[in-house]
């Protein structure tokens, strides 16, 4: 325990709520300021809004600063939070940075959070702890002024240290998924049978997620019907790809949807065929929906996923062996008992709102312990 006149942050632990109290710092609101200039959509900027809001609903005073982007600006405000947006331009852009610069001196953030390449290069300097959250392998040109990185696997940790980063200042912070209850979105009214194997896929629709693979699997494994829900650059080539392997009639393209709970209401199986996944919330996700989860052996996956306890794992770009592990959760129900029941004791651990919100303010308060007992100790 740290003595309190060391330690310039009180942050008591709520009595009633399953959140801690609000942090402070020097007697005064712990300030932090979220930068995002992510893309239109993607499980990065789904997650900033998610961990933005649960922030918010645990008393942390925040400025929230993104990329000009209507559907995320109408999802913070409906969270309570009110973002500045800026245009986060490549080449002409004299706004943005002048922008950051006159918010962080107005705000005086204790802590600046910024998320992926753009928006940690963008960033000014300034008297303040600076972080930057990593949901992927990047190159870390873009975070040499950054104090401390967080992996959100422990692979990505490894990643920045093995590039030279000081391992005292990359720490591991998991992402939490965002789960609720709701009423199964209705198999009628997007012409699937209220009998057959249900599978959800759920991602943008991008060459590393594999959704190719899973169209494939289709053709051996002939009994489930799939509801994929996302969009992106592949959409119509998936599509005719769907109607050249026979499979069309049983297969759903959704598009971007914000009724995720309600798809995992109706779902058999979670079926998570990434190429390439440093991290992957969906794995969270079907946990904590306690929906059967079989998902392709990526990086992030691979690293959660203990195999035939809480999902079952099949080599990347396995066609069969994908086939194979869904009729496997189809016809042996003991099998997917154990599966969804595993993956919702790993969430209730370790994935939950509450667990993280935990981790980020448990790390905000000892780094600002520890920044303000190095500059004590250089002032003597």
């Amino acid at each position: 325990m740290h003595d309190p006149a060391l330690n310039p942050i009180a942050r008591p632990r709520s009595q009633s709520g399953s959140h801690p109290a609000p942090a402070t710092f020097n007697g005064e609101p712990l300030r932090v300021m979220q930068v995002m200039a992510g893309g239109h959509e993607g499980g990065a900027e789904t997650f900033f809004v998610s961990l933005a809001a649960a922030l918010h609903r645990a008393g942390l005073d925040q400025l929230v600063v993104i990329r000009r982007n209507l559907a995320r600006s109408m999802a913070l405000r409906r969270d309570g939070i009110e973002p500045v947006e800026l245009p986060f331009g490549r080449w002409f852009d004299f706004h943005t940075v002048p922008v950051l610069r006159r918010q962080a001196k107005i705000y005086q953030p204790h802590v600046v959070m910024t998320w992926m390449n753009r928006a940690s290069g963008a960033f000014p300097r300034g008297d303040f702890l600076r972080l930057a959250r990593l949901g992927g392998f990047y190159n870390l040109k873009y975070y040499r002024r950054c104090d401390h990185l967080i992996g959100i696997t422990p692979g990505i940790v490894e990643h920045v240290v093995a590039r030279g980063w000081p391992r005292a200042r990359a720490h591991y912070l998991p992402n939490f998924a965002a789960v609720g209850e709701a009423k199964p979105v209705a198999r009628d009214r997007l012409d699937t049978p209220a009998d057959a194997p249900l599978l959800l896929a759920l991602g943008r629709l991008h060459q590393v997620k594999a959704i190719d693979v899973l169209l494939q699997a289709l053709t051996l494994e002939t009994r489930p019907y799939l509801w994929v829900a996302g969009d992106g650059p592949l959409r119509a080539e998936l599509q005719t790809l769907a109607r050249k392997l026979g499979v069309a009639e049983r297969v759903r393209f959704l598009g971007w949807r914000d009724d995720r709970d309600a798809l995992f209401a109706a779902a058999d199986i979670c079926v998570f065929p990434s190429r390439y996944e440093p991290h992957g919330t969906v794995t969270m996700e079907a946990w904590g929906h306690r929906t059967p989860l079989v998902a392709a052996a990526s990086a992030g996956p691979a690293a959660y996923v203990r195999d035939g306890e809480d999902g079952l794992l099949v080599p990347i770009d396995d066609a069969p062996a994908l086939a194979a592990a869904i009729g496997r959760v189809i016809d042996e129900p003991v099998l997917a008992d154990r599966l969804a029941e595993g993956g919702w004791r790993r969430y209730q651990a370790d994935y939950t709102e509450e667990a993280c919100v935990t981790n980020y303010l448990e790390l905000f308060e000892r780094l600002l312990a520890e920044r303000a007992g190095g500059e004590r100790a250089e002032a003597r």
